[in-house]
């Protein structure tokens, strides 16, 4: 079992597959895109499958798929193929921005897919068209309808941005009432690869929910687990849900249970924070697991307390890229 310096435990890995992506949300990354890494850089699907056996072989049992866009890696079925196999491993759930998935969605079922975020900052095509700079729209719609209608839970990921998106905010409340969704509203966080200044949130948590009060005046607030980093509330009669993630305002650090990996093996045990080991360069290495249990031990025994810490003592990170981060 993997406990930090703060005593609390470590059971969630977000697992980057890839750190491309084939949109270009203005949020994340530059219209040019980023500096992705080369091939050789990445880690295998066959490290990636040995470090999934070690982390839960520690005590992890959930992981999320993330990228980048996770499909745009071809040989991704292969690694859920396995990981949903693993012994120990309770939940295996992917975030993605639906354009791809398509073709996969049966399979998944299959594998037992716990559940699917579907990264959506829009719900009306010249919304998500100006904010991805692609004509996407009406793909991602009918995948997401598809995902609905399986037997994968489903929660749309809606990042709040200043001047972009809020006419849709309630479009997206309206889309959930009528389908079995969990829309969960999200303050935007700064690491946009230096697409744009990021000055000041104006949209925290507290903002986005007094905007929904003022259509929906009722709603209540759903029990939810203690490391969960959304507030849960449900609208009488709507179908589905909806929940708020202060990712910005850092309100959920006390009760943190996760941990990143990005796609080229580094270690990152907060957000806010930068790497603080490469897995890739010990798993290559040639050493025996326990190097690598090793380095994660260490890893989560020297925790910062809350993102605000990790910030002070790592210093500036925000030039980074949320594609690059690893979702």
């Amino acid at each position: 079992m993997l406990i930090d310096n703060h005593n609390r435990v470590i059971n969630y890995v977000r697992l980057a597959v890839t750190d491309r992506c084939n949109l270009r949300c203005n949020y994340c990354m530059p219209e040019e895109g980023i500096a992705f890494s080369d091939r050789k850089s990445l880690l295998s699907i066959d490290e990636m499958k040995r470090l999934c056996n070690i982390l839960v072989g520690q005590g992890v049992d959930k992981i999320r798929i993330t990228g980048g866009e996770p499909f745009v890696r071809k040989d991704l079925m292969k690694l859920l193929a396995y990981i949903t196999k693993l012994e120990g491993l309770k939940e295996v759930s992917i975030t993605t921005n639906a354009t791809l998935i398509g073709p996969h969605i049966e399979q998944l079922e299959d594998f037992g897919i716990n559940s699917i975020n579907v990264s959506l900052d829009a719900i009306t095509p010249e919304t998500f068209h100006r904010i991805t700079r692609r004509d996407q729209f009406e793909l991602v719609r009918e995948n997401l309808m598809r995902l609905i209608e399986s037997e994968i839970a489903v929660r749309i990921n809606f990042i709040v941005l200043e001047g972009q998106n809020e006419e849709d905010i309630y479009e997206m409340l309206e889309f959930q009432r009528k389908h079995d969704v969990r829309v969960r509203f999200l303050e935007e966080m700064p690491f946009n690869g230096g697409s744009r200044n990021f000055r000041n949130l104006n949209w925290n948590h507290r903002k986005i929910l007094e905007h929904i009060r003022g259509r929906y005046p009722d709603f209540e607030k759903l029990p939810a687990p203690l490391t969960s980093t959304s507030v849960n509330y449900k609208i009488p009669g709507h179908t589905g849900s909806f929940g708020i993630i202060p990712s910005f305002s850092r309100t959920f650090c006390g009760s943190c249970n996760r941990l990143r990996v990005t796609a080229t093996g580094d270690l990152i045990t907060c957000l806010y924070g930068k790497p603080v080991a490469n897995l890739r360069t010990t798993l290559r290495s040639g050493l025996h697991d326990s190097f690598v249990e090793e380095a994660l031990v260490r890893a989560v025994g020297s925790r910062a307390k809350d993102g605000f810490e990790a910030q002070d003592q790592f210093g500036p990170i925000f030039g980074s890229s949320m594609t690059s981060i690893g979702g």
